[in-house]
């Protein structure tokens, strides 16, 4: 038999603004609330499923899409605004306080709503249907997504016509993975997870449905099925054909600001490193003044970005290097050749290259990264070898969620 709901009151946000209430002595995080609201929810564990709320704040903001509170994407759209932003900031100011550093963080950098260019779906079947969208919160179940607050409008028109290909391309079982990324040519779109065994037959059905909507490109499990045109990205004055599902920058907002909060952290360096360097979001445009080695560990990523350097007139010259920087990190010797490095590693952060650039000749390091706890970890690791910190900004590349994208300039300041 169910236990009857549970009423709560909120107590605080939590780090990554959950509400924190008590309940028999014991904390109990409630999603969607705020501070000072009574509401009913049922408890599991330390974590509560929202039923209803029954005094809300009267600064509780509506929600801005239909999904809201179903689907895992967003968590944070009821916040004022005031409040969410602060919440942003201190992400980065809590991740920081735990390695002991205090640095004046920056404002954070807003991103507009509709700007998100690259999104991963999931389609599986469900009786016979296909469902298109986003995973629920802390679920394996998706949702289908009709409306999207954070995806350009093209990406949410594209949504409503993948299904013929999901149809087609989905495993009877699991999920299919689509990365559709909107290209300054048109839709780049990805199929991952498709049954290995796909008939010839099979293949030619989900290449004729995408010509039919007119994509740029499509793929299925990493090989190129149609390319009526090359997706294109531009990079500073080149433009890119990145390899299929490729990483890029989700907003073409927040990549603008990384890229000015990037050059403005190298000064006026002649010969940069750009570590974990993708397809070339900061090497390219930075090859316009300054000599750029990029190095990434994913060599279709840079093999786009060298091609796309060669085809560009005016670069300085850029040279390219496949290289697993988690195993085998540019050391002191490899690093004297630069004045200034780029360093924008995934989630886990890059602890065995930081150690590496921390004692390095370098003058001048930017940091990016899009995890606050492995960022300021890091950075621990640059203070305490003499670098000085000039600048910290948060980037609100993820709308709504409990995540930060962070730029950082450092500077040597002692041998």
């Amino acid at each position: 038999m169910r236990s009857p709901p549970t009423t709560l009151t909120i107590l605080r946000l939590g780090a990554q603004g959950d509400g924190v209430a008590l309940h028999e002595g014991q904390q109990v995080f409630v999603p969607f609330t705020l501070a000072g609201e009574t509401v009913e929810a049922d408890i599991e564990g330390d974590r509560a499923r929202l039923l209803s709320i029954t005094a809300p704040d009267p600064a509780r903001q509506p929600a801005r899409c239909s999904h809201y509170g179903e689907c895992g994407g967003c968590s944070l759209q009821h916040l004022p605004a005031d409040l969410y932003l602060k919440l942003k900031r201190d992400l980065v100011v809590t991740a920081l306080s735990f390695q002991g550093i205090s640095a004046a963080v920056d404002d954070v950098v807003q991103v507009p709503p509709a700007t998100r260019r690259r999104a991963v779906f999931a389609a599986h079947r469900r009786s016979n249907e296909i469902v298109i969208g986003f995973h629920g919160k802390r679920s394996h179940h998706i949702v289908g997504i009709r409306d999207c607050a954070i995806l350009t409008p093209g990406l949410v028109a594209l949504l409503a016509q993948l299904a013929p290909l999901a149809s087609i391309a989905a495993p009877r079982q699991d999920a299919l993975t689509i990365t559709a990324t909107e290209t300054e040519t048109g839709f780049d779109v990805a199929l991952a997870g498709a049954p290995k065994g796909m008939s010839a037959d099979a293949r030619a059905s989900v290449a004729r449905e995408a010509e039919a909507i007119g994509l740029a490109r499509l793929s299925i499990n990493g090989v190129v099925e149609i390319e009526r045109v090359a997706p294109l990205l531009r990079f500073g004055q080149a433009d890119v054909t990145p390899p299929p599902g490729g990483f890029l920058q989700a907003c073409r907002q927040s990549e603008t600001a990384m890229l000015g909060l990037v050059k403005e952290a190298i000064g006026g360096a002649e010969r940069i490193v750009d570590l974990f360097a993708g397809a070339g979001t900061f090497t390219l445009p930075l090859a316009a003044t300054s000599s750029v080695h990029a190095v990434e560990g994913e060599e279709n990523g840079i093999r786009a970005l060298g091609r796309a350097a060669r085809k560009t007139s005016g670069l300085k010259p850029v040279t390219t290097e496949v290289r697993d920087l988690f195993r085998n990190p540019l050391d002191w010797k490899d690093l004297r050749r630069f004045d200034a490095a780029v360093i924008d590693p995934p989630r886990a952060g890059a602890e065995a290259q930081t150690r590496e650039l921390a004692t390095s000749s370098l003058r001048r390091v930017a940091m990016v990264s899009c995890n606050a706890t492995t960022f300021a970890r890091d950075l621990k690791i640059l203070t305490a070898a003499g670098w000085r910190v000039n600048r910290i900004t948060p980037v609100d590349q993820f709308l709504w969620s409990p995540h930060i994208e962070i730029v950082a300039a450092l500077e040597r300041t002692s041998a």
